[in-house]
């Protein structure tokens, strides 16, 4: 094992070193190339370690450097070796050796390419660190360096304010959930004088809420759950390289992979039933607001967020084994759909309507075929990669002790995944051309076809690899009806039918008025102008008047000159016998004249 673990730290070391280059030259040739070839390489090594684990079934784990002592709690650089970092490290190399690769073609344009290759590498670097982080600490590092790389990918295009806003509200909403992991990481230093991973997961902390709420909400953050999940479709306007790598096996996955980390801790009804209900929540939102979006990377960017509730949905139903499968299957062919998007919206001029398309099946054959194999896959379809993960975990839903409520409406979200599956493909490749005449389509540079063909490979065998390869960790289920086994394949198939015979409808169909149900979908559930602008103004209002009156009425004019003005009103009426009561004064002389005269007769 002690070789497992040195090829892990080579690979590693390897990541770093155009980097290094980057920083010895400023602007080094060839690049670029230095970046995808060091990646492959990587992935390639790190196919050793996994087929050692295959072998063998060992786990691993490596400290070394000391980093400070904290009394009494020793902080040391740990790696953890075990089915889940071993398994990822391949499928996210593999994913980001072929998104660099397209970005060289994606990105040829621009003049600072070789920062935005460092980016990525790094991008994917903070990522490795997080999953192969022995202690928390090391992994609130990969769990900050993904943000921060995030920020400013997205971003990249600083010159339009959408990129730019865009970028801070990643950085604002993923903030809110680093609150719940620094809350987690504070408590259990002083409760356990621990940060190592494995201490903590074997001492019990079960009856304790707060540590547990605070990785449900750091996860909330940084997989975008409902309530912190605006911040993934507005990422859409950084480059879609950055898009795809985000979406796929970085960033967005590593609140769920947080979850599947402690999972031995939070296994107990009442997490189990807070992440049942945020995920299936979540799935379901979100597939709705996938359902009348115009723009390619967002209807992929939504159904990203959508399968990201079902992870956590499948964490609530007690299976972090399936959830992990989905995150390792969802990175193929999340990852094509973004490529592919890119090659339609970079052959178009940058067009991103899917409005503005149709008819490209011939135009464009490879990225057509492409496109449709990844929807499918998304979709579960029997035998494709998503297939082994999202019906398995149909599958143990169906037949596990859940509420109803939670399962109708995943299965519902479920269907509408095909149904948005089936408006990208018939408004972007069927039907008569809609973009501008006189386009150069074509899909002739091997740096645009080979990552696709690479990951449609991925997308196609990858689920039937890992499930054949990895052993199940808990006791699958046996025997049951055959309506539980085959609902997943029929809501799918009941989606496809209803969104091809609503598109064949509604092509040529216009409304006057827009439904309530169309707003509502279409303006994203109405989340952002109630958390955007309602209530900012709402604050706003309140804050104004309570400082009006409390400041301007209260303090500086009731309580100072109108004070004081009351006072010497007061002080004088008592203290004088003026009274300016003229009438009185009259009728007392009169009373009081009778009164000499009386004594002088007398």
């Amino acid at each position: 094992m002690n070789t497992m673990t040195s090829v892990s730290l080579t690979y590693l070391i390897l990541l770093t070193l155009p980097i290094i280059m980057s920083i010895v030259s400023s602007n080094p040739n060839n690049f670029t190339k230095y970046v995808t070839q060091s990646i492959k390489f990587s992935f390639l090594l790190s196919l050793i370690p996994l087929i050692a684990y295959f072998h063998t079934g060992y786990q691993s784990s490596i400290t070394n450097w000391h980093w400070l002592t904290i009394q009494p709690t020793g902080l040391f650089m740990s790696f953890k070796l075990d089915l889940y970092s071993i398994l990822f490290m391949p499928v996210a190399l593999y994913v980001t050796w072929s998104i660099t690769e397209f970005s060289t073609w994606y990105m040829h344009s621009d003049p600072n390419l070789n920062r935005f290759m460092k980016y990525l590498l790094t991008f994917l670097i903070t990522m490795m660190i997080l999953v192969s982080a022995n202690n928390l600490l090391q992994l609130f590092i990969g769990w900050e360096g993904v943000g921060i790389m995030s920020f400013l990918l997205i971003g990249w295009w600083f010159g339009r304010s959408d990129a730019n806003t865009a970028a801070l509200q990643a950085v604002l909403y993923n903030r809110i959930g680093d609150i719940g992991l620094v809350i987690t990481m504070s408590w259990l230093i002083n409760e356990l004088n621990s940060w190592d991973l494995e201490y903590i997961i074997n001492t019990h902390i079960h009856t304790n809420f707060l540590p547990l709420m605070g990785l449900l909400l750091a996860a909330a953050g940084k997989s975008a759950q409902f309530g912190l999940h605006p911040w993934l479709p507005s990422a859409m306007e950084g480059p879609t390289p950055v898009s795809a790598l985000l979406h796929s096996s970085t960033m967005v996955v590593a609140g769920v992979f947080l979850l599947i980390r402690f999972f031995p801790i939070l296994d107990n009804n009442m997490m189990k039933t807070s992440m049942l209900c945020l995920g299936s929540l979540t799935t379901l939102f979100t597939a709705m607001c996938a359902l009348t979006q115009n723009d390619i990377k967002k209807i992929v960017a939504f159904s990203t967020s959508s399968q990201l509730g079902l992870m956590v949905v499948t964490l609530g139903i007690g299976q972090p084994y399936l959830a992990f499968l989905h995150i390792c299957t969802h990175a193929f062919f999340k990852a094509m759909l973004f490529l592919c998007s890119g090659s339609i919206i970079h052959n178009l001029n940058d067009e991103q309507d899917i409005r503005k398309m149709g008819g490209l099946a011939k135009a464009m054959p490879l990225t057509t075929s492409s496109l449709m194999i990844g929807s499918l896959a998304l979709t579960g379809t029997p035998f494709l990669t998503g297939f082994y993960s999202k019906d398995l975990i149909i599958e143990s839903m169906n037949t596990s002790y859940t509420n109803a409520w939670a399962l109708i409406i995943t299965l519902a979200a479920t269907s509408m995944t095909a149904i948005y599956s089936m408006r990208i493909i018939f408004f972007t490749f069927m039907g008569n051309p809609r973009f501008l005449p006189m386009l150069s389509i074509n899909e002739n540079t091997p740096e645009m076809i080979n990552p696709i063909k690479r990951l449609m490979l991925g997308s196609i065998f990858a689920g039937y690899l890992l499930t054949n390869l990895i052993p199940p960790t808990s006791t699958q289920q046996m025997t049951m009806p055959l309506t539980l086994k085959t609902t997943a394949l029929l809501i799918t198939i009941a989606g496809f039918i209803l969104a091809l015979d609503l598109n064949n409808m509604a092509l040529n169909f216009t409304m006057n008025t827009t439904n309530k149900t169309n707003k509502f979908s279409t303006q994203l559930g109405f989340y952002p102008p109630i958390i955007h602008r309602m209530s900012p103004l709402k604050t706003l209002t309140a804050s104004q008047k309570t400082a009006f009156k409390s400041l301007d009425l209260v303090w500086l004019e009731y309580s100072l000159p109108k004070l004081i003005a009351s006072i010497n009103s007061m002080a004088s009426t008592i203290t004088s016998s003026q009274k300016g009561m003229i009438k009185l004064y009259f009728l007392s002389i009169l009373f009081t004249l009778p009164i000499p005269m009386l004594m002088a007769a007398y």
